[in-house]
């Protein structure tokens, strides 16, 4: 016999009067600033409407969105934050719209407005209009919204991984360190190398590294996404808001090995467009991710879904990343808010639907793109006809930007 679910812990801000319920956002002059006296906690009574594995920014702001509809959660990452993370500091034009519409708006004020993006191969280069969006390092965006979610009641464990368990008594068993706790529902929302996800066949990897203030070229001023592509990749680069250089990458494994390592590969790249070179790049601690492009096995199963990378991904162009992280977790918050309440597997079969029908739909538009930059021709053949006619870019910019049809809290995002 099953035995009877101990109570619900009440979060400790901004529960609502039951799951489901939604608690007002933080007003949008909020603080950002992550305090770490906010942030320490231990996994506290064991039992939590929802668990979420890793704080990126879709974990946190589906934590965040759950904590305002009334549920205890509990949000674990394995990294202490601030922390630094060097891919996805770009925040497009679609993923500004959907943090305003979740109160979130002021998380970017410290961003770097973003005006347009300049794209080289070979020896063209082609300058295209970005429609919004912001540049800002990972170590703050990431921060701010960490301390959204714990503003709103959200209880943090850092520094420990999280394991999905199996189903009991009404509940799923999430290992946390070397402890155990239950919770109604658990949320994924553990990157790359989440949910088992499976890499597509010669998938690149992506890399990345940050340039001190003082080192980087006069050429990469503010404002501007330059994006050198090449044989065997592309590189990004964009200043964030302290001057530093984010640079980010993704190659082909046999071009990095023909390179002789992620440095020399971007240098190599860089080298194919004739941009400046930036002194000491393949000297610098450049980090690695998994394979880019993958599929996850399963968006969701009995009392769990998968999120953000983890439901699976392709190479983003500038900014798609955050986008679908953010959409991702604004749409997630109300069908795991009513598995919070009563479990069916309807909730997998909608999330299933809702994520096909507001994740799906844009990354094959990214997928389309990083087809086209696997051929060094026909990049060249695109940026040269840009140059001449960039007004034929703006059906691509266009739908890479585009706000979500989901809705969540009663507003679409």
């Amino acid at each position: 016999m099953n035995q009877p679910l101990p109570p619900t812990p009440s979060p400790k801000k901004g529960g609502g009067e039951r799951a489901g319920s939604l608690a007002p956002a933080a007003s949008a002059g909020a603080s950002s600033v992550l305090s770490p006296s906010l942030l320490r906690g231990g996994v506290g009574e064991g039992f939590y409407d929802a668990v979420v594995i890793g704080a990126g920014p879709a974990g946190a702001v589906a934590a965040r969105e759950l904590a305002r509809r009334g549920c205890s959660v509990l949000l674990v990452d394995k990294s202490h934050f601030p922390r630094p993370k060097v891919c996805g500091c770009c925040v497009n034009g679609a993923a500004g719209e959907s943090l305003r519409r979740l109160g979130l708006s002021h998380v970017l004020a410290n961003g770097v407005q973003l005006r347009d993006v300049r794209i080289g191969a070979g020896r063209h280069a082609a300058s295209v209009k970005l429609p919004g969006g912001v540049s800002l390092s990972r170590e703050a965006f990431d921060a701010a919204l960490v301390c959204e979610a714990v503003k709103c009641g959200v209880q943090l464990r850092e520094g420990v991984t999280a394991k999905l368990g199996e189903p009991n008594a009404g509940t799923r068993e999430v290992f946390v360190g070397q402890e155990s706790v239950r919770a109604k529902v658990v949320v994924v929302a553990s990157g790359l190398s989440g949910n088992d996800a499976m890499p597509e066949a010669g998938s690149r990897i992506g890399a990345g590294v940050v340039v001190a203030a003082d080192l980087v070229p006069p050429f990469f001023g503010p404002g501007t996404i330059f994006m050198a592509t090449g044989r065997g990749g592309y590189v990004g680069l964009v200043r964030v808001e302290d001057g530093r250089l984010d640079v980010a990458a993704a190659f082909d494994v046999a071009f990095v090995k023909a390179q002789g390592g992620l440095g020399l590969a971007a240098e190599a790249v860089l080298g194919e467009v004739g941009w400046p070179r930036v002194l000491g790049l393949a000297e610098l601690p450049w980090k690695g991710t998994p394979a880019l492009t993958r599929r996850a096995k399963a968006l969701a199963g009995e009392r769990w879904f998968a999120i953000g990378d983890a439901a699976g991904y392709v190479e983003p162009f500038t900014g798609e990343g955050m986008a679908w992280a953010i959409a991702s977790a604004a749409t997630i918050a109300p069908i795991a808010a009513r598995a919070v309440q009563h479990w069916d597997d309807a909730h997998r079969r909608a999330w299933e639907s809702a994520h096909h029908r507001v994740i799906g739909q844009r990354q094959r538009v990214c997928w389309v793109v990083s087809r086209v930059l696997r051929s060094p021709t026909l990049t060249t053949a695109v940026v040269r006809t840009l140059s001449a006619l960039p007004i034929l870019s703006r059906p691509v910019v266009r739908a890479l930007n585009r706000s979500s049809a989901s809705r969540s809290h009663g507003t679409p995002v």
